[in-house]
C-alpha cells in the first residue's frame, strides 16, 4: 500500500475505535488511537499475515502486550476482512469474540495469545521466537507495549533473554505516549532513558514518529535487515491521537465520550480524510 492508502486506512480505523466503544459503553480510547499507524503500517505493509489463513505456518506472529488497546486490533483485523466490520459492535457484550483484552480462547481470526496482564507479551513474544529459531524458520514476531508497561520487571527478564539468544526475528514496539491511567509516566515511575537501557541490554534501538508512516515503514524494514539482535521500537505518539478534545489527557486512558462527543470525533476525522 502507498502511504497515502494507509493514512486513508488509520482514519477509519480511528473511527471505528470510536464507534465500538461507545457501543461497548467502556473501553480504552486513548492508548488505541496512538498506536494506529503502527498497527496499520505493520499489517497492511510488512507482516506476512494471511486473512484467508490466519494460521498459515508461514504467517508473522503480532502479540498485543498491552491488550487493553485491543480496539485497534480488532478494527485492522476488521478492515483486513478475517472477520465483518459488523461484528466490532459486539465488543465488549456477553459472549462476543471481541473481549476487552484479546482472548484466544474465543477463537476469533488473528487473535495469537490472550494479553490483558501487562507486562508479559515480550515474555511470550521472545519465546515464540525462539521456537521459530530452533526450528529454523523465518517468521518474525512483533510485540506491541505500552510504555507504562517498561515498569515491569518481567519486561526486563525478557529484554535480556532476547538479546542473550540473539532473537533478530523479534521487534519490540513500544507505543510511547507519555501517559498511564495514573498519570505521566516520568512522574508515576520515570523509564527514561529508555532507549539507552535496550541498548545496555544488547538491543537494536530505533526511535521514531508513531504516526508518520515514512518512519514507521523505515523502522520495520530496518528491523528485518537487523542480524544477530533484537529490534526495540520506540515510538513517540500522541494518547488519543487524531480527536483534539483526547489528545495528551490521562483521563481518556478508559473514558468513553458521549454521543455528542463522538460525533464531534466522526467529523474531525472525516476532515483527516479529505485532506
Amino acid at each position: 500500500m502507498e502511504i497515502s492508502d494507509l493514512k486513508i486506512v488509520s482514519a477509519n480505523v480511528r473511527k471505528d475505535i470510536v464507534k465500538m466503544l461507545e457501543l461497548a459503553g467502556s473501553g480504552h480510547p486513548g492508548g488505541s488511537l496512538s498506536a494506529v499507524e503502527l498497527v496499520v503500517g505493520l499489517y497492511f505493509k510488512h507482516m506476512k499475515f494471511n486473512p484467508k489463513d490466519t494460521n498459515d505456518l508461514s504467517r508473522d506472529y503480532f502479540v498485543l502486550s498491552k491488550g487493553h488497546a485491543c480496539p485497534v486490533l480488532y478494527a485492522v483485523l476488521a478492515r483486513l476482512e478475517c472477520f465483518s466490520l459488523n461484528e466490532l459492535c459486539t465488543l465488549r457484550k456477553i459472549g462476543s469474540r471481541l473481549q476487552g483484552h484479546p482472548a484466544k480462547d474465543k477463537k476469533l481470526p488473528g487473535i495469537e495469545v490472550s494479553t490483558g496482564s501487562l507486562g508479559y507479551g515480550l515474555s511470550i513474544g521472545a519465546g515464540i521466537s525462539v521456537g521459530m529459531k530452533r526450528a529454523k524458520k523465518n517468521n518474525k514476531v512483533y510485540v506491541l507495549m505500552g510504555d507504562g508497561e517498561q515498569q515491569e520487571g518481567s519486561i526486563w527478564e525478557a529484554a535480556m533473554a532476547a538479546s542473550q539468544f540473539k532473537l533478530d526475528n523479534l521487534c519490540a514496539i513500544v507505543d510511547n505516549n507519555g501517559l498511564q491511567i495514573d498519570g505521566a509516566i516520568k512522574d508515576v515511575m520515570n523509564i527514561e532513558p529508555l532507549a539507552d537501557k535496550y541498548r545496555s541490554f544488547g538491543w537494536n534501538v530505533l526511535q521514531i514518529d508513531g504516526h508518520n508512516f515514512f518512519e514507521v515503514d523505515r523502522a520495520y524494514s530496518q528491523f528485518k535487515e537487523t542480524k544477530d539482535k533484537p529490534t526495540a521500537i520506540i515510538a513517540k505518539t500522541v494518547k488519543g491521537k487524531g480527536i483534539s478534545y483526547m489528545e495528551n489527557l490521562t483521563e481518556w486512558h478508559g473514558k468513553i465520550p458521549s454521543k455528542e462527543l463522538v460525533q464531534k470525533a466522526l467529523e474531525e476525522i472525516d476532515v483527516l480524510i479529505k485532506k
